[in-house]
């Protein structure tokens, strides 16, 4: 009964003025950043953390969540009309949907999509609302040693689960690591790492380097790529509606999206790309026409777009509840909690219960927002992949030098910013995922607080570490999930190989 009361009250803070016109500039931007392709959520959100920074928080971070709602819904646009997914998740979308594109069903392939985004956002919405404080009163159980082992299960599972080397993704997050231990050390006062450089001794701003990771790197990438050529955009013809078996064939769809991308999203291994793919595999499994898969069944395209947009919630739960982002976007959110003085966790409910059940609440109405923005507007979305690249890109870089001198007007952070975005066009041209710096650098200085508390209290007995079960079981979690995706990259290599000697045979 209280979660209605919380929501409600939650409801009342997101229906006011300045909050809808945060929420719809949110999802309008987010929806064009999912349209147009290689300019994701994440890299959207780090170009507005300084542009933001004296901004109201509460709207701010409506603003940030909108934007990742959106994102989920525009990439399908993407994938259904050109092939090509605006966002990893949406990967799935193109397979059935560029095919149902192609046979000039382009229209209730793009009804399905929305509606099942719309569907799957509510109901894990709802769930974010109910579930959140069961994990928050299961946090607020845990004592240093156990938010320790915590840290350490957020530092493998970003750096196994992103990117395709577990290693890569390690040597990315110490790279992260190594820039928290800059600046003055809280407990000893003393400088750490500061090279007799002034401008450092605050430490690395998580704003700067993400701002030239991901915007400074994809630019700087991106010019040292080679131009694609013009690529061909399927036209929507006939209505966009869908008639009465395209609505009885995706229903279920729908809900089995909802209740695989939710908790998947929730997981600290999971993840959109995760769920979406299991959503496929379900329906193929579930399908009356598993002959129509491959040839634009609509199944293929109604369940995993639901299924990456209830992820999207799910990723919320452990973000809000435990402070522990699981894709790139929810790291740079948890940044900008940062940067407004917010320490996403079991506290933050209870010192802040306003802001964060106004987010939630928000979440709803945005959801409301898209399905209007996005079904009518479908001409105006795809003129936006006529924008040449160049154009795009030069904004980009602009944007960030611009947002980087008025958040902090310094020579010194300007040329933090292309350094680090030369480190960022580095790690893109060598495969290293980028989100395992950034996550090394939020949560470095919590992990070493956390280390220090819980070596103080057993007077230097690292004993203490492992003595929880708790903290025995994250670590086993954090094991399980470094150990999961190497063994199955080792299968399906060993598959590959074994086809090639069947076929040399």
């Amino acid at each position: 009964m209280d979660t209605f009361v919380l929501l409600a009250q939650g409801l009342a803070g997101a229906m006011e003025p300045m909050n809808l016109l945060y929420a719809l500039i949110g999802v309008t931007i987010g929806t064009a950043v999912g349209v147009l392709p290689g300019i994701g959520p994440a890299l959207t959100v780090a170009l507005l953390l300084p542009v933001t920074y004296r901004l109201d928080p509460g709207g701010s971070l409506i603003m940030f969540a909108g934007i990742y709602y959106g994102g989920m819904y525009g990439g399908s646009t993407t994938s259904i009309l050109l092939n090509t997914p605006g966002e990893s998740a949406s990967i799935i979308t193109a397979l059935e949907g560029n095919k149902m594109a192609r046979a000039g069903r382009g229209g209730p392939a793009l009804a399905t999509a929305a509606i099942g985004s719309f569907v799957a956002g509510l109901l894990a919405t709802l769930a974010l609302a109910f579930v959140a404080p069961w994990v928050v009163r299961f946090a607020l159980s845990l004592g240093p040693a156990d938010y320790f082992a915590l840290m350490v299960l957020a530092f493998v599972t970003v750096s196994a689960a992103l990117g395709d080397s577990a290693l890569r993704g390690l040597t990315a997050l110490f790279i992260g690591l190594a820039l928290a231990t800059v600046g003055i050390d809280l407990q000893t006062g003393q400088a750490r790492m500061t090279f007799g450089i002034p401008d450092l001794l605050d430490g690395i701003e998580v704003t700067t380097l993400a701002v030239a990771l991901f915007a400074v790197g994809e630019t700087l990438k991106m010019a040292a790529s080679p131009s694609a050529g013009a690529e061909k955009i399927e036209a929507v013809k006939g209505s966009v509606w869908m008639s009465r078996e395209d609505w009885k064939r995706s229903w279920k769809p729908w809900l089995r999206g909802t209740l695989i991308g939710f908790p998947i999203g929730s997981m600290p291994a999971g993840g959109a790309d995760v769920a979406s793919f299991l959503s496929y595999s379900a329906e193929r499994s579930f399908a009356r026409h598993p002959e129509e898969f491959g040839n634009g069944a609509i199944e293929g395209v109604a369940g995993p777009e639901a299924a990456n947009n209830a992820s999207a919630a799910g990723t919320l739960v452990p973000l809000l509840t435990l402070g522990l982002p699981t894709t790139a976007t929810a790291a740079i959110i948890l940044a900008a909690f940062q940067q407004f003085g917010l320490q996403p966790g079991p506290l933050l409910f209870a010192n802040n219960a306003e802001l964060v059940w106004s987010l939630i609440a928000s979440l709803l109405v945005a959801n409301l927002m898209l399905i209007v923005l996005n079904l009518p507007m479908i001409g105006l979305w795809v003129r936006l992949l006529t924008i040449p690249r160049h154009w795009l890109y030069a904004g980009i870089l602009s944007f960030a030098t611009l947002g980087t001198i008025g958040a902090n007007p310094s020579v010194f952070e300007l040329g933090l910013l292309l350094a680090f975005g030369l480190l960022g066009y580095g790690l893109r041209r060598f495969d290293y995922p980028i989100a395992p710096v950034v996550v090394g650098l939020i949560l470095g200085p919590l992990a070493e607080q956390q280390l220090r508390r819980a070596l103080a209290i057993a007077q230097g007995d690292p004993v203490i570490l492992v003595s929880s079960p708790v903290a025995l079981v994250l670590y086993g979690i954090a094991i399980v999930a470094v150990l999961v995706p190497l063994i199955l990259r080792l299968r399906g290599r060993g598959k590959v190989l074994a086809q090639l000697a069947s076929d040399e045979d």
